[in-house]
């Protein structure tokens, strides 16, 4: 079975959206007085908006975006120790009838609000969303264009990462992927720095949001999360729920779960995907998983599984490894749009041709452009994730669970149950967690909506239930195979968000759509 490192909570992105690399953001300008005794130096900045040119390019289909950045303590026990200095965008309203800020977060954690906001922002142009509301993105402490990022590996090293099958699950074998486990760690201290790396976390990122909310010289915000977006935004409505006006969280993670029951929920969710693109890919004679949906998983091992001990030729010179064959796959299965590509990359390895397209998916979930340069999305991924709840230490945990992920996602087991599995890279972790898992309080009725697909692979359907109920929050369903709907255009889905956003009208009981 494949380590349990694996995105518990991938980036969802709900429009095409540019990733740019960033020089030369505006500075905030910090003032004194704080509504937050901790925070004194941060609250009552007035940040000196400039171009976003150098932040994400060409312009023309946002002309009027605002870049700056606030700055925020790494310690909020420590307000006038180390400060870090989030990046922000801002696209104005462009109706004269403005409601206020929408703050958007594509989850990850790792991913960009600055990138997400400037494609989201062009593609509702026109819309009642732009003209009503600020299109404001911040990226969170560690990430991307903010700064100091977190950084763990170099290119190279990230590359070779890939390499590894870690895939041996006898005792030699799980001691040796936790020494890459170990590597990857040392790492993160070394290029991020062990105080830094304690304070990433969601519990930090709520408070950095209301900083932003008050730079902003806003009372309140109205909120969209993607994916872990929900988990930033359920922590800020705790935190702070006379802050928020209209909060709208897509794709839930439940942050009562703890992360090794959520890993196996969400694989469960990837083999339910896994099922129905092989159900469709059957409809064509030359599906490279055959016809018998009894068959669908052996056929997927058959082509995968020699790949533990040579990777196959493509067109790249790196090949497809048995790690990148897998990540490539769980990136297809996110949206329906990527099936096609994982059809061709699997047609490769049944035909012995190039099955390239399964390295270009892998790259594209890893975050690796065509000159081989990685953003920092996955480091903080793992930063994140690994502050913001308690991972188990004992290795008797680990092969229970590798026991429980093999039955929940029979296409990603490699070989037999051994009663022996690597730790997750969380449970050797250098700092402690930051967070606990707890069901979170509602800001009160009537300002959360949920939005749950069916068959999402990565935050299945029940967390949105349970996140709803969680809130005092109606629930949208969505019947479909993808990761996130939100402004995808959907005809029943989106005015009911729009409805919401603008007017504060609840979706109907049980809407289902």
């Amino acid at each position: 079975m494949f380590a349990m490192w694996r995105a518990v909570r991938r980036i969802s992105v709900p429009l095409v959206i540019p990733m740019l690399a960033i020089a030369g953001l505006v500075t905030a300008t910090p003032t004194a007085a704080s509504p937050e005794g901790g925070a004194v130096q941060a609250y009552g900045q007035s940040p000196s908006w400039g171009s976003c040119a150098s932040v994400v390019g060409d312009l023309s289909a946002i002309p009027t975006a605002q870049c700056g950045a606030v700055d925020v303590p790494v310690d909020y026990a420590d307000p006038t120790g180390p400060m870090a200095r989030l990046a922000v965008i801002r696209v104005p309203a462009t109706g004269p009838d403005r409601i206020g800020v929408l703050m958007v977060n594509p989850g990850g954690p790792g991913a960009s609000a600055v990138d997400t906001v400037a494609g989201m922002a062009a593609g509702l142009s026109g819309t009642e969303i732009t003209r009503r509301f600020d299109l404001v993105g911040f990226d969170p402490r560690g990430v991307s264009h903010s700064t100091p990022q977190v950084r763990c590996r170099t290119d190279a090293e990230f590359d070779a990462y890939r390499r590894e099958p870690m895939a041996d699950y006898s005792p030699a074998g799980v001691a040796a992927i936790e020494s890459v486990y170990a590597n990857l760690i040392q790492g993160c201290l070394d290029k991020t720095g062990r105080s830094f790396l304690a304070n990433v976390g969601t519990a930090s990122a709520a408070r950095d949001m209301d900083v932003v909310r008050s730079a902003l010289g806003e009372n309140q915000i109205n909120y969209l999360g993607f994916s872990y977006g929900t988990e930033l935004g359920a922590r800020y409505a705790e935190l702070y729920p006379e802050r928020v006006r209209a909060m709208v969280l897509d794709g839930a993670v439940d942050p009562g779960s703890d992360p090794v029951a959520e890993n196996i929920r969400q694989l469960a969710g990837f083999q339910q995907a896994f099922d129905d693109y092989a159900a469709d890919c059957a409809r064509s004679t030359d599906c490279p998983l055959g016809q018998d949906p009894s068959q669908f998983v052996a056929r997927y091992h058959q082509l995968v599984n020699p790949l533990v001990f040579a990777a196959a030729r493509t067109s790249d010179p790196r090949g497809l490894s048995y790690q990148d064959a897998i990540t490539g796959t769980v990136n297809a299965l996110y949206t329906k749009r990527y099936w096609k590509y994982l059809t061709s990359g699997l047609l490769g390895l049944s035909r012995g041709t190039d099955p390239g397209d399964l390295l270009l998916l892998a790259d594209d979930y890893q975050e690796r452009d065509r000159a081989g340069h990685y953003t920092n999305q996955q480091d903080a991924f793992t930063a994140i994730r690994c502050v913001d709840g308690p991972y188990p230490t004992d290795p008797a945990v680990w092969a229970d669970a590798d026991r429980q992920a093999r039955a929940a996602a029979p296409f990603m087991a490699y070989g037999e149950f051994t009663g022996f599995a690597p730790r997750d890279p969380c449970s050797m972790w250098p700092v402690p967690p930051t967070s606990q898992p707890h069901d979170v309080a509602s800001p009160g009725p009537g300002k959360v909506v949920v939005v749950s697909t069916t068959h999402d692979p990565a935050t299945p359907y029940q967390a949105g239930v349970d996140l709803a109920r969680q809130l005092d929050a109606s629930l949208i369903t969505f019947d479909g195979t993808q990761h996130t709907v939100v402004f995808n255009g959907d005809a029943c889905v989106d005015p009911a968000v729009v409805a919401f956003l603008v007017d504060s009208t609840l979706p109907p009981a049980g809407l289902r759509c």
